[in-house]
């Protein structure tokens, strides 16, 4: 998707922090929908994306998902799969892509993922 006229410009990451891309156009439609349920906490989980996505010590709130959601694939590219939660409900799930050093987020939405229940 193309940035155009009225779009918010992301900055570039700077040296020593991680991009935060959208993996497709559903997890960027469900990104701006939980920013707006929850503004400051989904600022956080970029903030946490771009300057921490790999926490040395996990969290309930902030987690490699288990079993096969625990990798994913992206541009042919193998890597672990995070997840954040942003609210009781609202989650978003990305791709830690070391080689581009680059998340990608794969979901993000209000709701509880369904997928997880599979697991």
């Amino acid at each position: 998707m193309t940035a155009g006229r009225s779009d918010r410009a992301a900055p570039p990451a700077p040296d020593g922090q991680w991009e935060v891309r959208f993996a497709d156009a559903a997890s960027a439609k469900g990104w701006d929908s939980l920013a707006q349920q929850a503004r400051e906490n989904t600022y956080r989980a970029w903030i946490t994306m771009r300057t921490n996505p790999r926490p040395a010590t996990e969290t309930p709130r902030h987690h490699r998902l288990k079993g096969s959601l625990a990798h994913g694939t992206h541009r042919g590219q193998t890597c672990e799969q995070w997840q954040i939660e942003v609210t009781s409900g609202g989650r978003v799930w990305y791709l830690l892509d070391t080689a581009r050093d680059t998340c990608w987020i794969t979901f993000a939405g209000t709701g509880h993922p369904r997928a997880t229940d599979r697991h």
